[in-house]
């Protein structure tokens, strides 16, 4: 049995005049573009270790839901990880960030899901304008 790898994610979302808009980060190895994400650290809550990431990984903090849009799972480390998606209404965007070698931008929904990998999470971005508005 593959072991499994719980992880929390933030899905940074603004309105702005172009509508609804997503921010997307490249991965470490910036081949491909994903959300911010990482494993749950033992003394936060999914959500709280999903905004520390956003923070991390892409430079903005916000608003994050409490509960979850939903769930998705990749493989990685020989095993699967399980990740929680939590929307996160971006309320400061820094110019300077821990992990900021990795490229971010914003897109709109459509762009997202057409540049992200995984098919659980192109719904869950799909969905999101229907939970946020």
């Amino acid at each position: 049995m593959k072991r499994r790898h719980p992880q929390s994610a933030a899905l940074p979302y603004r309105v702005n005049g172009e509508g609804l808009e997503v921010l997307l980060v490249t991965s470490r190895s910036r081949r491909r573009w994903v959300i911010p994400k990482g494993l749950i650290e033992g003394d936060l809550s999914p959500a709280a270790s999903a905004a520390k990431e956003a923070l991390e990984e892409a430079g903005v903090e916000g608003r994050m839901r409490k509960k979850p849009l939903g769930s998705y799972s990749y493989e990685k480390w020989g095993g699967v990880c399980d990740v929680e998606v939590f929307a996160l209404a971006v309320k400061r965007i820094h110019d300077r960030w821990d992990e900021d070698s990795r490229t971010r931008e914003w897109v709109s929904i459509e762009e997202a899901v057409r540049r992200l990998g995984e098919r659980d999470l192109k719904r869950l971005v799909r969905a999101l304008p229907e939970t946020v508005g």
